[in-house]
């Protein structure tokens, strides 16, 4: 297990203002899919009746990411860019939640495969008092319009196997659109260590944990190429997380 981290507060010059939603975009080199996804979640988010922004967690990219974000100095529905030095998804979504105060905080890809609009009936839920609401591309009513290749499939249902030991009431850990309140976010992302792959997997086993509930959305989903996952370079490490999820306390 991973040594206990230190939270001490942060300092308020890092803390976000506070908004009802923000929505996380955590990018390693995504300067070609990052303008687009950003586009369209502003446009989505301005016709909202929710105060809201939209959060760019850079996590040392070496191309023109973090350029990107210049572009969006006048938007509507503000843009933040913040930095992750330490490599990893899970360390990224974790940086942005930890210095959000936003009164319901999550996530989606920078590759926008997750229809935005879904934010729709995320809301609802989680107005409702829902602790997490997450896309789902294999609760009842899903639909993937555009498939992930074959060993990427088998790949899938091996780790959604391993991931049902600590969520067996959870048909989809891995779709990167996951939404939570607030206060619950920041309260259990100070107890998660993982940084790869199977950070989600851990932020889900901590709402559970913490006595609340995980509901899924079924989505419409298609795949975009460019996942920076490799079955060789991170599924060994991906299947040892999970192991390591079920046997925590």
């Amino acid at each position: 297990m991973a040594a206990a981290r230190t939270h001490a507060p942060l300092p308020r010059r890092l803390v976000r203002p506070p908004v009802e939603l923000e929505l996380l975009i955590p990018a390693f080199n995504e300067q070609r899919r990052l303008p687009s996804t950003v586009a369209a979640t502003v446009d989505y988010l301005t016709a909202r009746p929710w105060s809201s922004a939209v959060v760019v967690v850079d996590n040392n990219s070496a191309d023109g990411t973090l350029d990107v974000i210049g572009r969006f100095t006048d938007s509507p529905v503000p843009v933040h860019a913040i930095g992750c030095s330490d490599q990893g998804k899970g360390a990224a979504v974790r940086r942005g939640i930890e210095t959000s105060s936003a009164r319901f905080i999550g996530f989606a890809d920078a590759d926008n495969a997750t229809p935005v609009d879904t934010l729709d009936r995320v809301m609802r839920l989680l107005r409702a008092g829902h602790g997490a609401v997450i896309a789902s591309r294999h609760a009842p009513g899903a639909r993937l319009d555009v498939e992930q290749p074959l060993l990427r499939r088998g790949g899938g249902l091996l780790f959604r196997t391993l991931a049902h030991l600590s969520l067996p009431g959870v048909a989809d850990t891995q779709c990167g659109f996951k939404f939570f309140a607030g206060p619950l976010a920041r309260s259990i992302v100070r107890d998660c260590h993982i940084d790869g792959f199977a950070f989600d997997v851990e932020l889900l086993a901590r709402v559970v944990r913490a006595g609340r509930d995980v509901v899924e959305v079924p989505v419409v989903w298609h795949d975009v190429p460019g996942s920076t996952f490799s079955a060789r370079r991170d599924g060994l490490r991906s299947m040892a997380d999970l192991l390591r999820i079920s046997l925590a306390r």
